[in-house]
């Protein structure tokens, strides 16, 4: 367990003690520093002090304890991934569909996350014994672009860029209709809904979350849309999108199944009814790499279920490619 002690300094003006430390320990992020004063790993001359948001003093001795981080409490399971880019410190892939990214409650085995602990043992701890080298997350229907950190130096450096939203996030959807205008930003805020706790909904107390949207084709009933999230919300884009009445196809739990929807081509009937996930695809992600400083960006296509169908929304389904 490694420690961390200072001084607050002697300039007459109080502080909040996780303020302090976050600026002391830039390599914590304040969520874990948050967690550790919690836990009683921190005390203000010589006494333990649970309070985040407590006032330091200047003069005040601060002592923080800094746990190992602790082993991955899933199992390795040798499960193929389309790895795009690896090195020492992190690693990018492209996720297919109905992968689940995390163990969770009704999914303790056949993750990402056992996949990655099979591939390389030296993940980041920072996301805790079910998360390891977790930044961010797609939903279990969503295929496309993630990265993943091995290191917990290289992983608060890219969680404090999808923070300050500086990660460059592109995604692809087919959706119920065609939104209106063309192009244009979604504001609003989300958060738990009220009667089921595994859904998300449009709430005036929720979290600010924006969405930039741009129609790219049309045909018949349905249209294909790049998505740019400002912000990353769980559901974000699912939810953004039904609130506006163009739900993503196939995304049942936001209004967005097929059933309904009867194409008069039948080649699109085929595609409509062989899907069997929300028709969202990440296509891009574009970061700083946190140890070299360069500028990385990252595209993928679309799998076949969903290529096949943004083709004939673009009217390009002859297309060899």
């Amino acid at each position: 367990m490694a420690g961390v002690e200072f001084t607050v300094t002697s300039n007459g003006t109080r502080h909040r003690l996780d303020i302090l430390l976050a600026a002391h320990c830039p390599d914590i992020t304040r969520s874990r520093i948050k967690k550790l004063i919690e836990s009683g790993l921190v005390k203000v001359d010589g006494a333990v002090q649970l309070k985040p948001g407590a006032t330091v003093q200047p003069g005040s001795l601060i002592e923080l304890e800094v746990p190992e981080a602790e082993p991955a409490g899933a199992a390795a399971e040798n499960i193929p991934l389309n790895i795009l880019y690896e090195d020492s410190d992190l690693l990018v892939l492209d996720k297919q569909p109905h992968l689940v990214v995390h163990p969770a409650h009704g999914h303790g085995s056949g993750t990402l996350v056992n996949a990655l602990l099979h591939h390389c043992r030296d993940l980041s701890g920072i996301g805790g014994v079910t998360r390891p080298g977790i930044v961010h997350r797609l939903d279990k229907g969503t295929s496309g672009i993630m990265v993943v950190a091995k290191n917990d130096s290289t992983h608060n450096g890219l969680a404090v860029q999808f923070k300050d939203h500086s990660i460059e996030r592109s995604y692809l959807a087919a959706v119920r209709g065609a939104p209106r205008p063309e192009e244009g930003v979604i504001e609003r805020p989300l958060g738990r809904h009220t009667r089921d706790r595994k859904k998300i909904a449009v709430r005036e107390d929720g979290r600010r979350a924006v969405t930039r949207y741009r129609l790219i084709g049309r045909r018949g009933p349905i249209s294909l849309v790049e998505l740019h999230p400002a912000t990353g919300r769980t559901h974000q884009l699912r939810v953004h999108l039904a609130s506006i009445g163009h739900p993503i196809l196939g995304d049942a739990t936001y209004g967005g199944g097929v059933s309904s929807i009867s194409p008069k081509d039948p080649r699109a009937r085929t595609l409509m009814r062989a899907l069997k996930r929300p028709a969202l695809h990440a296509a891009s992600l574009a970061f700083v790499h946190p140890a070299t400083g360069s500028r990385m960006r990252f595209q993928a296509p679309p799998p076949a279920d969903l290529r096949e169908l943004f083709l004939w929304i673009e009217g390009r389904d002859d297309d060899p490619a």
